[in-house]
């Protein structure tokens, strides 16, 4: 290294030990020891996709919209994701749930738009009819989650949301929605009996009631859902627990995309020894 003879005259003494014979001539290269040290190091690349990591438990990644545990959506439609959104990325249309078609057969004027008789998408007044995220707007930033006032609205972890067109990147409701788990009745159905939306709120509400199976019954008696519900509301199983979400099956380069559908809200378990691995989307998958 050369030294400048004003300072050697000035008498300046440099902050760090300057380096003398070899480590002088050394010197410009010795960087590249870094590099070498490096290459005797394992590899910490993560093979993606042939090899999934799960990323943080506080990642931002796929939005999702949950349920109660008797099967109704937390959304109320109030809009208040829409407006905290800084990218506006959420369309959010709200309906009252005294308008849904189950309850057309009412008297006018019996039903209210709060009533806890008659059909309900979620418990109080209003639903979601429509919810739509623009993940080509979206920044992920979690201000919707924050704003929610029923925690309808969280984040997972499927970081997995590449598409092949601009208007499939549009989330639906049907995209975003949590599916039903065991246990859960399918809505719409009445709110638990002798309830508020300020019980369900609470988390007073652990599953589905005989009096909910039974209008399903009336109405529905082709429902999937029935028998589940049915063994909750007489006691003989334990209620629903929430579904944890999970990576999509690890089944090689491009099925995970195509398992988008029920995948992306954490249904689909990973294919066993038995099970082909996934060739299409299934039915209701994210376009």
């Amino acid at each position: 290294m050369t030294r400048d003879p004003k300072h050697e005259s000035a008498g300046y003494q440099p902050l760090r030990p300057q380096a003398t014979g070899l480590g002088e001539f050394l010197a410009p290269v010795a960087g590249f020891g870094v590099t070498f040290a490096a290459m005797f190091k394992p590899v910490v690349t993560e093979d993606y996709p042939r090899k999934k990591e799960a990323p943080q438990s506080r990642y931002h990644g796929r939005h999702q919209l949950n349920r109660y545990a008797d099967g109704l959506e937390k959304c109320i439609g109030c809009e208040l994701c829409a407006w905290a959104c800084p990218a506006d990325a959420i369309y959010v249309e709200g309906a009252s749930n005294a308008d849904l078609p189950e309850n057309a057969g009412a008297e006018p004027g019996a039903l209210a738009a709060d009533s806890p008789d008659g059909a309900h998408m979620s418990p109080g007044e209003r639903y979601g009819r429509v919810y739509q995220i623009n993940y080509l707007r979206c920044i992920f930033c979690g201000l919707c989650v924050e704003a929610c006032p029923t925690r309808a609205l969280t984040m997972t972890n499927d970081y997995e949301l590449a598409g092949n067109s601009r208007a499939g990147m549009i989330f639906e409701k049907q995209d975003l929605l949590a599916p039903l788990t065991e246990g859960m009745l399918a809505a719409p159905h009445p709110m638990a009996e002798g309830t508020t939306d300020t019980d369900y709120y609470r988390g007073d509400v652990l599953g589905a009631t005989q009096a909910q199976v039974d209008w399903v019954t009336e109405r529905r008696p082709d429902d999937e859902t029935l028998d589940a519900a049915a063994a909750v509301a007489s006691g003989s199983r334990p209620g629903p627990a929430p579904r944890q979400h999970e990576l999509r099956p690890d089944a090689g380069p491009g099925a995970a995309e195509k398992a988008a559908g029920e995948a992306a809200a954490g249904s689909v378990q990973a294919p066993s020894a038995q099970e082909p691995a996934l060739d299409a989307a299934p039915e209701g998958a994210i376009r």
